[in-house]
């Protein structure tokens, strides 16, 4: 009977340690094409998205990481088509890169959306970087039924890198520093998840 219930422990052990494994991340620059997402001071969210998706893509390879797209370019995508794109890897988690707005501009900081168990503990390790790398409020980690973190077969998570509908962060998001750190540390907190056990 022990030896069942080691065996049982053992099991249960490896498919965690399997679950926070991945050799692959879908990065979803949000937005893109007819779909420009928030646009406030000039600015076009869908453009910073992509920025920051590339450097974060970057990042990741830097690390021996493989990392797929949902969009190479501003081109118009739709949800089921970036989910479709996700779920042909087994193996994988999802990224989705977002800058936030709101009609009240006094509101900042960085928030991480979640669906699944396994990613609220990836938002966890991400927002934790996020909020210490770019020295910006924490406004947690959230609950979501986004289609594209209830859709996808791996964990995903939905990162608001910032608010540019506030006039300082905006002027921060525009420059190159605030794109790479935001892009290196939330790889930094892919690699934390990727070391758990």
């Amino acid at each position: 009977m022990k030896s069942f219930f080691k065996l049982l422990l053992f099991l249960v052990f490896s498919l965690v340690a399997e679950a926070r494994y991945f050799d692959t991340v879908i990065i979803d620059p949000g937005h893109g094409g007819r779909d420009k997402g928030a646009y406030w001071g000039g600015i076009r969210e869908s453009y910073l998205n992509m920025i920051v998706a590339n450097k974060l893509a970057y990042e990741l390879k830097a690390r021996g990481i493989k990392t797929v797209m949902t969009r190479y370019s501003d081109r118009t995508m739709n949800k089921a088509s970036r989910i479709g794109i996700a779920n042909a890897y087994p193996k994988a988690i999802v990224v989705s890169v977002h800058f936030n707005a709101h009609l009240d501009t006094s509101v900042r900081g960085v928030e991480t959306f979640y669906y699944s168990s396994e990613g609220r503990k990836i938002a966890d390790r991400v927002q934790k970087r996020l909020v210490k790398g770019l020295k910006v409020r924490d406004r947690g980690i959230k609950p979501r039924k986004f289609a594209l973190l209830s859709g996808t077969r791996g964990p995903a998570v939905l990162v608001e890198c910032g608010f540019i509908s506030n006039s300082s962060e905006r002027s921060k998001a525009k420059t190159r520093s605030y794109q790479s750190t935001a892009a290196r540390v939330i790889a930094d907190g892919l690699m934390d998840y990727r070391k758990m056990r």
